[in-house]
């Protein structure tokens, strides 16, 4: 008889009590995780502050008078934008792709993470868009071994729940925009809408919105230079979504899912863009600023992290019109230049000596930036100079766009010594405001500011100075008349060092000729004679008060502009004659606010009384001779067509009142114009980089030739955009006018582009320095 199993069956309230008890370790336990986690056991957690002010390393903005962003100041391009301003549709697709049931969680979606616990993370880790946020505000990706993997998760986990608590659905959503990286330098929603679509986001269509919304999941993988395809099924997977979930019906998703993937791309670099010259400019005043003007804390403002808005007094489409006028002039100009070179052994050099030459290129070479960095290297003077001579791949600019060669970095410095370059400034005379600056034809290849930067001989532009000078001292009208015959300053008289007898530049002379018509043909004589009379002391005075910042010396010479000074102070003096004899210094900042719109910095204009009223009108009169019947003609002429003057036309035909002036330095390196018309100033300069490399005759290197179509298209450019204000009236004549400005004048010449005075060529010698 078999012996019976004495083993006690246990009861099932053991296995229960066992149950619970597991089951409320395990609660423990989590609840002790969380807990440790909480309190950053596994690492820093984001303090309440931090909850507060999640938003960092924000781009600073710069923004233009008419509320164009014209470029940042970044180390990660992104700038914050409302809820308000999302488009509904973007939001929408967001949701429906990354997080179908947002507005009904607090942070974590049970449902999702308990399939994604049950498939052991298989398809993912069902983050919610908060943890997603929490992911990207406050640890990044993490570590790939598992355990750690978990930790993560807990701690998004309560970073979500925080941030929930924190932060309305809608502001979860922006800030989740705003931080989202979209690669090519595109962080947030708004630069990869400037980016991609050069758009706002509240100006993205549907389609546009499911691209950026398909390229979250991976970045990197869905981009859109690099794999426009696969960018475009994921797109559609995103407008598919929206079906699923309402937002779009299928005819309309079948409609925008056929349509190609169109990009607009536009680059947010610091090379590339509209006022890039400008914005070089302003971001090394701002790292002044940031050094002069502290936080409320002590510490620096970092003009690359702290969101700075930076609104600026540039209008955007006066700067475009520049940029456009300065591109359309150039490219012409440096055809004719290249044809004009091609029978030169020395090119672009003219009339200097081969050892003059050498100095040059070898200057260059040790001021670029290949030695720069093979001297960082510690290589020897030998061998960097041999690398200079040897053939290497590189990208060169020209004006039909970058070419990829095969030279010598040598060769590439004499390439690069062809470039006619060009200075532009625009300001309104009445608050000093800059309205554009062009600081050369293309900053990623010649980052040299010709605005504030080089001071260049500014010839017959200096002459209404010494006219100004004549009617404040002398008592002179621009009706008074002159006598145009030979003339000569002695050694001795004024501090010349030897006799000094200008010529003109016709070799003719006129006879009785008014003060305008002097001015109007650009008369060397005339000059000579207003500043022997006047002094050249009381010259320079009244042209270090009119603002330019450079050494006048005090001679006779600097009748004639033997004088360097920048396009910059030179608007900002011709203004003072604009603005009724008020100088205002060149103001370009409106006002600096920070990442909330607290103003940090609004300037006060400086200004000071220069000249009476009627002096400056009267100034302003003899200026619009030079328009009328001077070197400034071709403004009101149409010509051009044939001969030396092939490709220049001039199709402007203003009939407004203008008052400008041109200016030709010795050898024709400098060409400039300075035109005005009431409330806007604009000052151009031509030339090469080096005074030798030069146009051979003064058809093409004179200032109506080289600067003035600048700014003749420019204007004509304004005058027809509705969106401007561009004067055309009258400058304002001052009540009881004690100066007689109305004088005869010659007929104007009409349609004869050759009617134009030749501008005044000195040599050295002849100033007499």
């Amino acid at each position: 008889m078999a012996q019976k199993n004495n083993t006690p069956i246990k009861d099932i309230k053991y296995y229960q009590k066992k149950f619970w008890k597991l089951f409320f370790y395990g609660l423990g336990v989590m609840a002790l995780f969380f807990t440790l986690a909480s309190w950053g056991f596994f690492g820093n957690m984001p303090s309440f502050e931090d909850l507060e002010n999640p938003e960092s390393n924000l781009a600073t903005e710069v923004i233009s008078s008419d509320g164009v962003t014209i470029g940042k100041f970044y180390n990660e391009n992104r700038t914050p934008i409302k809820y308000e301003d999302l488009p509904p549709h973007l939001v929408k697709a967001l949701v429906a792709t990354e997080d179908e049931r947002f507005y009904e969680h607090s942070g974590i979606d049970a449902k999702r993470t308990l399939g994604a616990v049950l498939k052991l993370g298989s398809d993912g880790g069902a983050s919610t868009l908060t943890q997603q946020l929490a992911k990207l505000l406050f640890h990044g990706e993490g570590s790939t071994f598992k355990l750690f993997r978990v930790i993560q998760k807990v701690k998004e986990w309560i970073i979500a729940v925080k941030l929930e608590r924190q932060y309305t659905k809608n502001e979860i959503i922006a800030m989740y925009l705003n931080k989202a990286d979209f690669v090519n330098t595109a962080v947030g929603i708004r630069s990869a809408a400037k980016v991609y679509f050069g758009k706002e986001p509240r100006d993205l269509t549907v389609d546009e919105a499911a691209m950026f919304v398909g390229m979250l999941k991976n970045p990197s993988l869905y981009n859109p230079l690099r794999r426009l395809e696969k960018v475009r099924l994921r797109r559609n997977t995103v407008l598919g979504q929206m079906v699923r979930n309402g937002i779009l019906d299928k005819a309309t998703k079948d409609k925008l899912a056929a349509q190609p993937i169109v990009l607009h791309f536009h680059p947010e670099s610091h090379k590339e863009g509209t006022a890039t010259y400008f914005r070089e400019f302003l971001r090394e005043y701002m790292k002044n600023w940031a050094k002069e003007n502290k936080k409320p804390d002590g510490s620096d403002w970092d003009i690359y992290s702290d969101g700075l808005k930076i609104y600026t007094t540039i209008d955007s489409k006066i700067q475009e019109h520049a940029e456009e006028a300065v591109q359309a002039h150039m490219k012409n100009l440096q055809q004719e230049f290249f044809a004009q070179q091609k029978d030169n052994k020395n090119a672009p050099f003219v009339n200097i000596t081969p050892e003059e030459t050498k100095r040059i290129i070898n200057q260059a070479m040790k001021n670029s930036e290949r030695w720069r960095v093979m001297k960082d290297m510690d290589k020897t003077e030998e061998e960097i100079i041999a690398s200079f001579n040897v053939k290497t791949k590189m990208k060169i600019f020209s004006w039909k766009g970058e070419i990829d060669t095969l030279m010598t970095p040598m060769d590439s410095i004499r390439y690069y010594k062809h470039f006619l370059q060009a200075g532009l400034m625009s300001m309104e005379p009445q608050t000093g405001h800059i309205k554009a600056w062009v600081g050369g034809i293309d900053y990623k290849y010649f980052q040299y500011d010709h605005v504030g930067q080089g001071a260049r001989q500014v010839g017959s532009t200096f002459k209404p100075f010494v006219y100004a000078t004549a009617i404040e001292q002398l008592g002179m009208s621009p009706c008074d008349s002159i006598i145009d015959s030979p003339f000569m300053i002695h050694k001795g008289r004024h501090n010349v060092t030897e006799d000094w007898e200008p010529k003109n530049s016709d070799h003719q002379y006129r006879g009785m000729v008014t003060l305008k018509r002097a001015l109007a043909l650009s008369i060397n004589t005339v000059s000579a004679k207003l500043i022997d009379k006047t002094g050249p002391e009381a010259v320079a005075s009244l042209t270090k008060k009119l603002g330019v910042k450079s050494d006048i010396p005090n001679q006779p010479s600097i009748a004639l502009g033997a004088v360097e000074i920048t396009v910059e102070d030179m608007v900002a003096a011709y203004s003072t004659f604009a603005n009724q004899g008020v100088y205002i210094k060149p103001q370009f900042i409106s006002r600096i606010e920070d990442k909330n719109g607290v103003v940090l910095y609004e300037p006060v204009p400086e200004t000071h009384d220069v000249l009476n009223k009627d002096i400056a009108y009267a100034v302003i009169k003899l200026l619009e001779g030079v328009t009328e019947s001077g070197s400034g003609v071709r403004l009101r002429t149409q010509g051009g067509g044939s001969g030396d003057n092939r490709w220049t036309g001039y199709p402007y035909m203003f009939t407004n009142p203008i008052a400008g002036k041109t200016g030709t330095s010795q050898n024709q390196s400098d060409g400039w114009f300075i035109g005005m018309v009431p409330n806007l100033v604009t000052g151009v300069w031509v030339g090469c980089e080096d005074r030798s490399a030069r146009f051979k005759g003064i058809t093409y290197g004179q200032g109506a030739t080289a600067a003035l179509p600048i700014w003749g298209y420019m204007m004509k450019k304004c005058y027809e955009d509705k969106d401007l204000q561009v004067s055309k009236d009258p400058f304002q004549r001052p009540d009881n006018l004690s100066i007689k400005v109305d004088c005869w004048s010659p007929p104007k010449v009409e349609n004869d582009s050759t009617a134009v005075a030749p501008e005044d060529e000195q040599n050295t010698e002849e100033f007499g320095l």
